[in-house]
């Protein structure tokens, strides 16, 4: 039991995550009470939040490593499946959600979607699972939506604040993440080893992954055509209010529309499906009045939005739909074929379904594959 103790359209995308990159700066040590995956709070979660099929779940409250690499907190939650752990403890899946919003309410630990029942397929295997919000979903601040490090630094620092205050948790994990999860999952999979050495960290699953999203910063603006893809505008606009709350140095109201200060406004109130209703035909090209090309800008964004190509120590599996309306696949077949050139241990499998489909058509596969380097 837990113990509850206080303890073309991607061009845009990569515009907006522009705007949460941050210029270099040192990281604030932390100290004793900030040290990532350190709790502050432990809570029962409601039954209608928990994964189908869960023992156990609680909420937690823990430190991570946000935007500007400083000390931020983020909040999660933490599933155990029924039955006595293994021998060594349940080994653990920490899950890396996709786009819901950058407002607070949006949070899957508020909303209730943390207990997404796809996870019922993971949690029956044996797997306790532990879900992060992000820091800024639920906790002070603006989301920083699709800054990789700081999403990786979430679901790292999950593990370990799981860990602290439930001792049938295993040292060995992976990372599992869809869409936004999934950038955050290969983000994760470059540097966990490092991050956290007194992990036992073992390999990735990342599902409809955004890449080379920081290639295409230069080409966002005012004559930026309409794209057939579904909710390009809706992650700009999040893209874009991310980067006004993170880096007010760059002035990124200079460059926005009346129609582009009213998205941002409504994005930092708005969950993607009443976003997406409230902006109805607005472009992105609707959004800004000039290009976004300032350098300063494609620094953040290539900090933000970038995949390693390199520095993977653990195999990882990339799945990619082709039929993929939000993420197009020749994006992810360049990252592919990058990786194979870097000989990194990825195997790369492609299924004939649009975004979300892409999760479920690579279950099979992904359970096989995870199966495989969970043993002790």
């Amino acid at each position: 039991m837990i113990r509850r103790r206080l303890g073309q359209a991607l061009m845009v995308i990569a515009l907006a995550s522009a705007a949460v990159s941050t210029t270099p700066v040192h990281a604030q040590e932390p100290s004793p009470i900030t040290t990532p995956g350190a709790v502050t709070a432990a809570t029962s979660l409601p039954h209608s939040f928990w994964i189908p099929g869960a023992a156990n779940a609680s909420k937690l409250t823990y430190w991570s490593t946000g935007p500007l690499n400083q000390p931020a907190l983020s909040t999660g939650a933490l599933f155990l499946p029924p039955g006595d752990p293994p021998e060594g403890g349940w080994p653990v899946i920490s899950w890396a959600h996709g786009t819901v919003g950058i407002s607070d309410q949006c949070a899957p630990t508020v909303t209730g979607t943390v207990g997404s029942p796809y996870l019922t397929n993971w949690l029956s295997q044996g797997y306790a699972i532990v879900a992060t919000d992000y820091v800024g979903l639920g906790t002070p601040g603006i989301h920083a939506y699709l800054d990789g490090p700081s999403a990786a630094h979430s679901v790292i620092d999950m593990v370990r604040a799981a860990r602290a205050v439930e001792p049938s948790l295993s040292p060995r994990w992976l990372a599992l993440g869809q869409s936004q999860g999934g950038q955050a999952a290969m983000v994760t999979a470059a540097i966990a080893t490092r991050y956290a050495p007194e992990l036992d960290y073992r390999g990735a699953v990342a599902t409809g992954a955004p890449s080379n999203l920081e290639n295409l910063a230069p080409l966002v603006g005012p004559d930026f055509p309409r794209l057939p893809l579904t909710g390009s505008t809706v992650f700009v606009s999040y893209l874009l209010a991310g980067l006004r709350a993170a880096r007010p140095d760059l002035d990124i109201d200079r460059y926005l529309t009346p129609r582009g200060t009213d998205a941002l406004t409504r994005a930092e109130t708005d969950c993607y499906q009443d976003m997406a209703s409230g902006l109805g035909d607005v472009t992105i090209g609707d959004l800004v009045n000039r290009p976004l090309d300032d350098p300063a800008v494609l620094a953040a964004a290539r900090g933000m939005l970038e995949i390693p190509t390199t520095g993977y120590d653990r195999p990882v599996f990339l799945g990619q739909g082709l039929t993929d309306e939000m993420v197009p696949a020749p994006l992810a077949l360049k990252l592919a074929a990058e990786l194979a050139a870097n000989r990194q241990p990825v195997t790369f499998r492609t299924y004939p379904t649009g975004h979300i489909e892409t999760m479920r058509a690579a279950l099979p596969e992904s359970l096989s594959f995870v199966r495989n380097l969970v043993q002790p």
